[in-house]
């Protein structure tokens, strides 16, 4: 007699959840308990304003979410400062098949009533967004009707207080877009330097739809080494490499950062980079990929193996 074989599971999902106070708020705990007993195994706490653009605890476990993660926070509040902000962060759990929970809230991504809700909210952001443009509009014009020029009197008139008040608030968005972005383009970084120069980070990052200058990327790395987000060995030069060894290093990276990449797709990418082959040319063979790829190998380079076609 034959056992029939027992129905497959449904992968179990975790939940995991988020809790953040400002620094005049008390601890955690109520949030943590709360997010216990909704039965996330874990918990990840973070303390700062609730209008920062700087949560290091929330990107970093928006980089590591799997998929099928779902994310639990106790109110809305607690995860984001404005509807616009919410809306990113479940755009970027979508893009990372994870899920989104409230539980305050009638917000479940999972769930087609918690997607209907959403929807409202992106509507509601809409709205906000046409709203705060008009009255800044109605306050420019009220300001010239009143015979006040628009904008920071003590900029106009270069006041250093005004001038570093200024600063320091550009360079505080600049952070928070760049720990926001961070998941698009710092792994790569992270696989690829100090072993390549810049020019080769730049080159694979750029072909992967993204658009940055060596400047701009050097710059990005920089900050977030001294804002302790990234590890110091980023910003270290890159050793010289003969050309045969640079070009075995630009193509692990390129196969590491897409593994789904085939040899020919890898070629056709180097030839977009104007890169030459080996031996000169400007057309890649996929032998010429494998080969360099086979020696990243036998050096030690953990590198996916892409298929022929």
């Amino acid at each position: 007699m034959v056992t029939p074989s027992p129905p497959l599971r449904a992968p179990v999902r975790r939940l995991i959840g988020y809790a953040r106070v400002s620094t005049e708020e008390q601890a955690t705990d109520a949030q943590v308990d709360e997010l216990r007993a909704a039965g996330c195994q874990i918990v990840h706490t973070e303390h700062g304003s609730g209008a920062s653009r700087v949560r290091p605890v929330l990107t970093k476990l928006l980089r590591e979410i799997s998929a099928g993660d779902v994310l639990v926070v106790v109110r809305l509040d607690r995860l984001a400062r404005s509807v616009s902000h919410l809306l990113v962060v479940i755009e970027h759990l979508e893009e990372r098949k994870a899920h989104f929970r409230s539980l305050h809230d009638p917000i479940d991504t999972s769930t087609p009533q918690g997607m209907f809700s959403l929807q409202v909210l992106g509507a509601v952001a809409q709205l906000e967004r046409a709203l705060i443009a008009e009255r800044t509009k109605a306050g420019m014009k009220a300001a010239i009707a009143r015979g006040r020029l628009p904008g920071n009197p003590g900029l106009r008139e270069r006041r250093p207080e005004a001038i570093r008040a200024a600063s320091a608030a550009r360079q505080k968005v600049y952070v928070g877009d760049l720990i926001a972005s961070a998941s698009t383009w710092m792994p790569i970084v992270q696989r690829m330097r100090p072993q390549h120069n810049w020019d080769d980070v730049v080159r694979v990052l750029n072909h992967r739809g993204q658009n940055w200058t060596v400047e701009k990327l050097r710059r990005a790395v920089h900050r977030l080494v001294s804002e302790k987000m990234a590890g110091p060995e980023l910003i270290q030069r890159a050793p010289r490499r003969p050309p045969e060894d640079r070009l075995m290093t630009l193509v692990a990276g390129i196969a590491i950062a897409d593994p789904d990449l085939s040899l020919r797709d890898i070629a056709a990418q180097l030839e977009r980079m104007r890169e030459r082959a080996p031996r000169g040319g400007r057309q890649w063979a996929a032998s010429s990929v494998k080969a360099l790829l086979d020696r990243a190998r036998r050096l030690g380079l953990v590198v996916p193996q892409p298929r022929d076609v």
